[in-house]
């Protein structure tokens, strides 16, 4: 019997796929620990839950989901379009202006644009000076004003993805739609459309990822979300077993979110010719068109990056103008400090245990292996409050039985340990699929030659693999770091008692309503943000045509 089992074992996975499924199991281990939750489910908190807030909070977060998606997916579809179809004024300098959105997390976006745009806001107050005082506007601080401005923050997720497809397309394709008649726009939803439709459904499934994980901008608009509500219950409430119970809730939603997107994206059946195909022509746009075109992206750009950075340095003038600047300095000094020790170790963390996983799985080969290792990258889909509640129910027990051998000297439930672990389940994706891409480009043959001369697997990996791959290891290091540097949920979850950041920091100023106080570290974030966010257009396929 004992035999039997080891075989099955081994038909299943040989023992040079050990490595990688050891290290996939300890960072899926906070979710897997969070999912048993539905083993132990309370009927008792579910009645609560649906007695008080549980049935908002879930049409909510389904009405925010299904916004952000439809404004996204319009938004950014018709951005990529314009860019890479058409030429008109500035058409080159926008296509990469666009993407800046991305620099600015969504937790500034929702701070500003209630500064700005709610009742009390230059933009309300303004039109009441113009048409008098009588005059009423929607409610911004509501669900729509969420969703849009989520949306704003989040729309370069599909744009990118819809340009790296359009730019796929071949002439051929669109010269023979053009034969049969076919306008421009008969083209866009008859050609184009159905062939990226495989990148829509890849960038639309990132922006409602990334607004299920909000609860910032949400709370300072007076929405209740699952995500809101998870940090209202265990930070606020000090109810662990309704957040318990929210946030697998939570991660239920997210996975099928993401199983979703993979059925769409496998149904698929549509072929597009690119490679070395000649690539179609951009038309030039005159008179009322081109203006249209240039006010049209010009108007995304203002509100989406321009207006909030040019509202935060004007609040970060006037801040350092009127505050006690060695006060100041010291703050935020420590928080700075803070900020970029726990991002210098996130992304070192993740690359550590990146770089082994990826050459694992390539000795390994694909299949089962390959399955584990991308189970290993879900963190990166999930939201930071679900993981972070995933990390502390793993290191209860744990917690527990090292205060008892310490005698009090370590708490494992909140500490840097802790912190760490939430970071390497978060960006694990970032730092694995970044190595991956890089070996993926080094030719098998390299290392059969060094394996000839009587090289080991770890000689291999860092007298071949390590000098090939290290602009990959690069971009991956700095990516987390970006990422690790504007976290929120996670960080204020799992960070140690007194240690604050510049996120948390901004977080907190914005909550009081401190817009100014808070516009410096924002800003410093947007900054460290706006470099990474250039790059990203750098991952499409091709440039635009000439």
């Amino acid at each position: 019997m004992q035999i039997s089992y080891r075989l099955a074992v081994r038909r299943w996975m040989s023992p040079a796929h050990w490595p990688v499924a050891l290290l996939a199991g300890a960072v899926l281990l906070p979710l897997i620990r969070l999912a048993l939750a539905w083993l132990n489910l309370t009927p008792e908190v579910w009645q609560h839950l649906w007695e008080t807030l549980l049935p908002e909070m879930v049409f909510n977060t389904l009405l925010l989901m299904a916004g952000v998606g439809v404004v996204t997916l319009v938004l950014g579809t018709t951005l990529a379009w314009l860019v890479t179809h058409f030429e008109f004024p500035g058409a080159r300098a926008v296509e990469w202006l666009l993407v800046l959105p991305l620099a600015i997390p969504g937790y500034i976006f929702g701070y500003v644009f209630m500064a700005l745009f709610d009742y009390a806001g230059p933009f309300q107050s303004q039109l009441r000076a113009w048409f008098g005082p009588a005059l009423e506007l929607p409610e911004f601080r509501s669900l729509p004003g969420a969703i849009f401005t989520l949306s704003l923050s989040l729309y370069p997720y599909v744009y990118l993805l819809a340009r790296a497809g359009f730019l796929e397309l071949a002439a051929a394709q669109k010269d023979a739609a053009r034969v049969q008649g076919y306008s421009e726009l008969a083209i866009l939803f008859k050609v184009s459309l159905p062939l990226i439709r495989p990148s829509l459904a890849a960038g639309v499934s990132l922006a409602i990822m990334e607004a299920l994980a909000d609860f910032a901008v949400v709370r300072y608009f007076n929405t209740v979300t699952l995500s809101e509500g998870v940090v209202r219950l265990w930070v606020g409430q000090m109810d662990r077993d309704a957040a318990v119970q929210l946030a697998s809730l939570l991660l239920l939603i997210a996975l099928l979110v993401i199983l979703i997107e993979r059925f769409l994206r496998r149904q698929a059946r549509y072929y597009q010719i690119g490679g070395q195909a000649r690539p179609f022509t951009r038309t030039r746009l005159h008179g009322w068109r081109g203006t249209l075109a240039v006010a049209a992206v010009g108007s995304v750009l203002l509100l989406a990056f321009a207006l909030p950075l040019i509202q935060l340095l004007t609040w970060a003038i006037e801040e350092l103008t009127t505050t006690d600047l060695g006060t100041l300095e010291m703050v935020f000094g420590q928080y700075l400090l803070n900020t970029a020790g726990l991002s210098v170790g996130a992304a070192s963390l993740v690359l550590v245990v990146a770089l082994p996983l990826a050459y694992a799985l390539r000795r390994a080969g694909g299949g089962r292996p390959l399955a584990v290792a991308r189970l290993a990258t879900l963190g990166y889909a999930v939201p930071g409050t679900v993981i972070a509640l995933g990390v502390l129910l793993l290191a209860a027990p744990l917690n527990e039985a090292v205060l008892s051998a310490t005698g009090g000297a370590v708490l494992l439930s909140a500490s840097l340990f802790s912190l760490m672990y939430g970071y390497l389940v978060r960006f694990l994706a970032i730092g694995f699929n970044s190595v991956e891409a890089s070996l993926e480009k080094v030719t098998p043959n390299m290392e059969l030659a060094a394996r000839s001369l009587g090289a080991g697997a770890l000689r291999v990996l860092g007298r071949v693999y390590l000098p090939l791959i290290r602009g990959g290891i690069v971009a991956g290091w700095l990516t987390v770091f970006v990422d690790t540097f504007k976290e929120l949920p996670a960080t204020m979850f799992l960070r140690p008692f007194g240690m604050e950041t510049l996120s948390i920091w901004t977080y907190m100023l914005a909550s009081e309503s401190a817009w100014q106080a808070a516009a410096i570290p924002s800003l410093v974030i947007v900054l460290a943000n706006t470099p990474v966010a250039l790059s990203l257009i750098r991952s499409s396929r091709r440039e635009a045509p000439k």
